[in-house]
């Protein structure tokens, strides 16, 4: 058997365990996103071959063949009746599931588009034109254009008043979509969906905003940046409430779980934060490069990294519990459905694992987070994180790490 087909136990001895189900070598170029309907029944893949592929989720066949964009796709977005892909050659497309064909073209950008949300009824995309814009779903026509970035447009998420209010109170006022972008002019926006006006610009990173997470229970959003920092700002005040500075590069991924959100960084680590009182109480290591994508699931942090493994770190113990190994360059987006974790590569290929077992291992193993004696249990099982502070670092070596951080995270972007 080929040691890339298989995944290491860290945090079980030394047993080893075949975990690969399949490997998906349908596109001809590196894939840059996954994403999977809210049915769960398909998942939409992109890629540098100007394609994008539906993929059933019962038995992993590539079911239909999206053609027509004129440059590489830069992501996608899969609801259950459509699916919505963006691209380099300025436009979006919609897909009809059934037949394959193209149902409309959304034309307007005069640049890459990065990213698209469909929410609503309406289709959101921004672009390294600088601007971001909304479509109506149904007709295809633009109908707003959100311009104010001083530079291209990298991260965009959406929410409505009703979000932020108890439900007796949000049946009273008029709801109020707003549309949240970030920059790389170091800034976000909140834009108001109705009219296309600029309700908010929020200030304070020094770097490009590269992701963004919300939190509307608390009324609250944050962002990741080539900074170093996480930052929380009020939604309702729009005032920043606490800067995360414990990263050494660029926070590229964030993931919410409350009570806890969870940051993957060019410095080659994720960190798990308090919510409340943002404090940091893990940092989750072992990754070679640059942490490129982060999806929390029972219990199971799963990582991917530029050092093209994916990993399975227990959440409440910090054990490594698994390594995914066999693609071979970073690996740009995971999902994870029926106990299957999905992971797709620059190297092309999309790949299905089991992780069932990390999955009912997590549900067995006994807790002892408070107790002394479990760290140096831990550390002799490969520990993938640490408690409290990291080990003291030069300040040649902190800059050297800063560095080789900063060029990961912008080959990534």
């Amino acid at each position: 058997m080929s040691p890339h087909a298989e995944a290491v136990v860290m945090g079980s001895g030394s047993s080893r365990s075949t975990s690969l189900r399949k490997v998906c070598s349908d596109h001809c170029g590196g894939v840059n996103w996954l994403s999977l309907s809210p049915d769960g029944s398909y998942l939409l893949t992109c890629s540098e071959d100007w394609t994008a592929r539906l993929w059933s989720t019962s038995d992993q066949r590539c079911c239909m063949l999206f053609q027509g964009h004129e440059n590489y796709i830069t992501s996608c977005h899969l609801e259950n009746d459509a699916a919505y892909t963006c691209s380099a050659d300025h436009s979006v497309r919609r897909w009809d599931l059934t037949t394959g064909g193209c149902t409309a073209v959304f034309k307007g950008h005069s640049s890459i588009v990065n990213k698209v949300l469909v929410t609503r009824g309406c289709l959101f995309s921004v672009s390294y034109d600088r601007t971001a814009r909304c479509w109506s779903v149904e007709t295809g026509r633009q109908l707003q254009e959100f311009r104010g970035h001083r530079n291209c447009v990298l991260a965009l998420t959406h929410f409505s008043s009703q979000d932020l209010l108890p439900e007796p109170e949000s049946d009273s006022e008029q709801v109020r979509d707003f549309l949240v972008t970030g920059s790389t002019d170091c800034t976000l926006k909140l834009w108001l969906v109705s009219d296309g006006r600029c309700y908010r610009t929020l200030r304070g990173h020094s770097g490009a905003i590269l992701c963004l997470a919300l939190d509307t229970a608390n009324k609250a959003l944050f962002s990741g940046s080539t900074d170093c920092t996480v930052r929380r700002w009020d939604l309702a005040t729009g005032e920043q409430t606490k800067v995360f500075r414990e990263h050494q590069g660029s926070v590229i991924c964030l993931e919410l779980v409350s009570p806890h959100f969870y940051s993957g960084s060019a410095d080659r680590t994720v960190k798990c934060w308090l919510l409340d009182s943002g404090k940091c109480v893990r940092t989750y290591q072992s990754h070679k490069r640059t942490v490129s994508a982060i999806r929390y699931h029972s219990g199971i942090l799963f990582t991917g990294s530029g050092d093209a493994c994916a990993r399975a770190f227990d959440t409440k113990s910090g054990v490594l519990r698994r390594v995914f190994r066999g693609h071979t360059f970073i690996i740009n987006c995971i999902q994870i459905h029926n106990q299957l974790l999905y992971t797709v590569s620059h190297d092309g290929t999309l790949r299905v694992w089991d992780v069932r077992s990390v999955l009912e291992q997590d549900k067995e193993t006994p807790r002892k987070d408070s107790q002394k004696g479990s760290l140096t249990r831990l550390c002799n099982n490969k520990v993938g994180c640490m408690w409290g502070s990291q080990p003291q670092r030069t300040e040649r070596s902190s800059q050297a790490e800063r560095e080789l951080g900063e060029q990961e995270s912008i080959e990534l972007v």
